[in-house]
Order: structure tokens, then sequence, then C-alpha cells
């Protein structure tokens, strides 16, 4: 369960600190209206990995719509492809 709290309790940083922990978030507020999010390392780590796997899987999804719209192409293709990608990068 997150903890809401306005950001001048920061005042006394040590004591919104010792209410983050894992899964549960400290959320900062100003005038009222949410502002600012402290979470833990993992959390944020959790996070970022989260977004890369949504951000993979829409690409992913984007591939299969287009091969499904202009034809799927063979392995031998990618393949060559792929070669000829790293022969010109050199």
């Amino acid at each position: 369960m997150p903890t809401i709290t306005p950001v001048s309790d920061l005042r006394n940083y040590g004591a919104v600190l010792e209410k983050v922990k894992d899964g549960s978030p400290v959320y900062l507020t100003k005038n009222g209206h949410g502002s600012y999010s402290i979470r833990t390392i993992e959390d944020e780590e959790n996070f970022q990995k989260a977004d890369a796997m949504i951000q993979l899987m829409c690409e992913l999804n984007a591939g299969i719509r287009s091969a499904e719209e202009k034809g799927w192409i063979s392995e031998e293709e990618v393949r060559m492809h792929l070669k000829n990608r790293r022969n010109n990068k050199s």
C-alpha cells in the first residue's frame, strides 16, 4: 500500500525514507496533488524491466502485423539481411 505525504515532510527526510518499502512507494504531494514518488532501487529495476518488456512486445507485434500485411520472408532472406548489415558496419 502506498504512503502519501506532503513534500514538506522532506524536512525530516529520514522519517520519510523509513516509510519506503519494496512494493510500497511514498508519494509526495504538492498543494494536495501528486508530484513525486520515492521507491526502492529494486522496485525501480522492476519498473525498468517491465517497461523494456512492453517495448519489446510492441516491436514484436508491429513486426507480426507488418509480416501479415506485406508477407513473410524466408529464413535465408533474414540471414542474408543480417549478414549484409554486419558487413556494412565494418
